[in-house]
């Protein structure tokens, strides 16, 4: 098992890391919509803040985009489908990784989203 950590996504907000590779699966905990240490309320900025953030995460352990097999995303309010689908969209162009998506009643510093993926290194 091997932990990893990039200073180019928000330090984890708790007792848990950035992610965990184990073999050649990187399991990337939830990152919040934090770009420049500021929380982003827009859902299409968040849901981009988001992934870039996991990015950073899955380049520091050699990943890339394409590298997300897996990915959960957990919103405030599913009224914002549409338009975190249309961000999400363009994040990963022709890449489809597998995807959930659930509305919760509530996430860390009242974020409007938070996102997780898997990544496959292999």
């Amino acid at each position: 098992m091997n932990f990893i950590h990039s200073d180019a996504a928000p330090a984890v907000l708790g007792p848990y890391s950035q992610a965990v590779q184990v073999g050649h699966l990187v399991f990337v905990s939830g990152q919040l919509p934090l770009k420049d240490g500021q929380l982003i309320d827009d859902p299409a900025q968040a849901t981009t803040a988001a992934l870039d953030n996991l990015l950073a995460i899955v380049q520091a352990a050699g990943g890339q985009k394409t590298s997300f097999a897996k990915v959960n995303i957990f919103v405030r309010n599913m009224d914002d489908f549409d338009t975190i689908n249309t961000a999400y969209a363009a994040f990963f162009g022709d890449h489809k990784p597998a995807r959930a998506c659930v509305q919760v009643a509530r996430l860390p510093k009242d974020a409007v989203l938070e996102i997780e993926v898997i990544a496959d290194l292999s």
